[in-house]
């Protein structure tokens, strides 16, 4: 027999990657929010990892889709192909039926969006269907007490969007959501690299380069030397065309991502400055929380840290808070409906 609970779901539906999460077993789904189809047959070839592997190396019939870009649904249709699979691969043999199902989604998007989310899960058979600000779940799945009177604060920057969000007794105080996160400092990279080191890279190098040597700010050491180092990376020289292999440095990607760590410290400034007094002396004690992917770059505590005075840490699980956020919240039901009525007002 399945128990009750363990037909709860959470989904954290982003715009790089897809998280599912199941009571009783924690995450059990982690791909990239990618699909592909041969337009040639019409028919879904590969989703997920399969998927972000054939892209930009298909022939002409075959297209590799994103359907969700800056955070919301751009593909109706192949987000719910995306989506039907993925919740398929995670109940196995059993049948998606009488599932309750909390979906994680930025805070900025509009009651249509939300809408078509929600159509997309009913239509795998869910009976009840949460919609729950990306904020509120990463908080949860950070650990965050949001139900006291005592304002906590989250920055979640994700693939389409970053999120930042005080939060008092069960709801959103103030928030900010930017359409600017982590596929647009992959844009900055591969803009740096061009400008600077004359060579076009794609997509996927400048993700890898902002995973392994990406940096908010390069740390010194006691003596006031940069502590730097390198990876290889591989691309086309724009002068004669030929494949160029090439060093960049965590100084590089420092330089390369200035303006974009600008942008996220200006949204967490605004946030705190939008808050009452109150609120704010609460921030000032206990500092705020980094979740979400980008929340990872190498050092962006200590660079925010430095730039406002406040105590920022990172989120034992950052990839992981909204979709630990979504499940966990089901404990709760009374709670959970407090969370998206809070929205609702």
């Amino acid at each position: 027999m399945i128990s009750f609970s363990s037909r709860d779901m959470g989904i954290d539906l982003g715009t790089a990657n897809t998280l599912i999460y199941m009571k009783e077993k924690g995450i059990i789904l982690n791909e990239p929010s990618v699909i592909a189809y041969d337009k040639n047959i019409g028919e879904i070839i590969a989703t997920g990892q399969k998927a972000k592997d054939m892209y930009g190396k298909t022939p002409a019939n075959i297209i590799v889709v994103k359907p969700l870009q800056d955070g919301v649904i751009s593909d109706f249709d192949m987000t719910s192909e995306m989506l039907q699979r993925f919740i398929k691969r995670s109940l196995g043999e059993r049948k998606p039926s009488g599932l309750r199902v909390v979906v994680g989604v930025p805070s900025g998007v509009t009651e249509v969006e939300k809408r078509a989310v929600e159509e997309v899960v009913r239509q795998m058979g869910a009976r009840e269907v949460y919609i729950l600000d990306e904020p509120t779940a990463a908080a949860i799945g950070a650990g965050l007490n949001i139900d006291t009177s005592e304002a906590s604060m989250i920055a979640d920057i994700g693939g389409g969007t970053t999120d930042i969000a005080i939060l008092a007794m069960g709801g959103i105080v103030v928030s900010t959501s930017l359409r600017y996160a982590g596929d647009k400092f992959n844009e900055a990279v591969i803009q740096y690299i061009r400008k600077k080191k004359g060579v076009l890279i794609g997509d996927k190098t400048a993700e890898e380069l902002k995973i392994n040597v990406g940096s908010a700010l390069v740390d010194k050491d006691t003596s006031g030397e940069e502590n730097l180092y390198s990876m290889k990376a591989r691309g086309r020289d724009l002068i004669s065309g030929l494949p160029k292999t090439f060093e960049v440095s965590n100084k590089d990607m420092e330089a390369a991502l200035y303006e974009s760590m600008e942008l996220i410290i200006d949204a967490v400034k605004s946030t705190v400055e939008k808050a009452p007094p109150e609120i704010a002396a609460d921030i000032a004690e206990k500092g705020m929380v980094l979740s979400g992917g980008g929340g990872m770059i190498e050092n962006l505590d200590k660079l925010i840290s430095q730039r406002t005075g406040m105590i920022v840490e990172k989120a034992k699980d950052p990839r992981e808070a909204v979709a630990l956020g979504t499940g966990k919240s089901l404990d709760n039901i009374e709670k959970l409906r407090k969370y998206v009525d809070a929205k609702k007002r």
